[in-house]
């Protein structure tokens, strides 16, 4: 009978995508941690609910994909990067934005199409930007940003940095054929990129499991020598230790990392979409037993760190800040007709 054939290693000497993740102990936070996470994703909660709001009311055009549910992922992550890390995503962008402490009142001017806006209100919900902040951008087109990302990378080590690319795709995009394009040069060129699948379950409305052969999405960089690792990605402080690994890889040069966070949106994949594919008891039981923010608050108040009044004081001041990011946006001008004519590319 033939051999089993040797799991393939990388080149550390360990088996390549193998790493799933084990049940243990919850990881270790500061006091200062655990506030700091609970109003970063309070913020995005907020921000979302008051982005949808507008948008039923017509002061928000084109599509808007709100991030409710999923903050955990990216508040995580970032607590794990420093100052020239750098950002890609999808258009599900809004609070990637807050992460990279983007003023709330930018976004929301950008969302309404103010000339105030972050990229002067030409971009909207999908399509912002900011190099000063390490943004590169939510993208339109599904994984398109993908070998952006890889590109990125490949700008840092080029520059003989220890800075790192995260790039953030979703579940459905993991089926386009640039995501393996782009892994197969990152693992050869052992590009510093922290690819990083979001996976709220479903790709707008199919459910992964139609959709895809392979489920384990964190074997999908496999057979490119890609190391993986599935997340609880409810857990803000699961995702903060999984990234801290993950990104200390990428700065000594151990290269490309994937991390399969495990998600879920409560709203429809966008403002237009009513999510009829999925009961409503489904939902509810994700949002009683494991939404993000709620176990955060918990831990706070297990720990006596604060009060339930002082953490009602504490959204009370998000709120604030929120509206005022509204009334803003709501009084900003529009952009002038000229500047259909700036920032323009033209080939001659």
């Amino acid at each position: 009978m033939a051999k089993k054939p040797a799991p393939r290693k990388t080149k550390s000497g360990k088996p390549a995508a193998r790493r799933k993740a084990v049940k243990k102990a919850a990881p270790a936070a500061s006091k200062e941690d655990l506030i700091n996470y609970y109003k970063e994703m309070l913020l995005m909660r907020r921000f979302e609910e008051k982005a949808g709001q507008m948008y039923g009311m017509g002061l928000i055009g084109g599509f808007c994909h709100l991030y409710i549910g999923q903050e955990a992922v990216v508040t995580g992550i970032q607590g794990a990067l420093k100052e020239g890390d750098s950002i890609i995503t999808s258009y599900r962008d809004h609070a990637h934005m807050l992460a990279c402490e983007i003023d709330p009142k930018l976004i929301l001017a950008e969302l309404t199409g103010r000339a105030t806006g972050i990229s002067k209100g030409k971009g909207g919900s999908m399509h912002m930007f900011s190099v000063d902040h390490g943004f590169y951008g939510g993208h339109g087109i599904v994984a398109a940003q993908v070998p952006i990302g890889a590109g990125l990378a490949f700008a840092h080590k080029y520059r003989n940095t220890d800075n790192v690319s995260v790039t953030y795709f979703g579940d459905g995009a993991v089926n386009q054929g640039q995501v393996y394009e782009s892994f197969n040069m990152a693992r050869l060129w052992n590009l510093p990129v922290v690819y990083v699948i979001e996976n709220n379950q479903y790709a707008m409305g199919t459910s992964l499991a139609r959709a895809s052969s392979e489920i384990e999405l964190f074997r999908r960089g496999e057979s490119f020598k890609i190391e993986g690792e599935v997340v609880d990605g409810m857990d803000v402080l699961a995702v903060r230790e999984a990234a801290e690994r993950a990104v200390a890889k990428c700065r000594a040069g151990e290269g490309p990392v994937l991390l399969e966070m495990k998600t879920y949106r409560y709203r429809g994949h966008s403002m237009s979409d009513p999510a009829k594919y999925r009961s409503k008891e489904e939902v509810s039981k994700m949002r009683a037993e494991f939404d993000p923010i709620d176990q955060v608050k918990k831990r706070i108040l297990d720990a006596k760190i604060m009060s339930e009044d002082e953490l009602k004081a504490i959204d009370k001041e998000i709120k604030a800040v929120v509206s005022e990011a509204a009334e803003f946006a709501q009084s900003s001008p529009e952009p002038d007709p000229s500047e259909l004519y700036t920032d323009v590319l033209v080939a001659e």
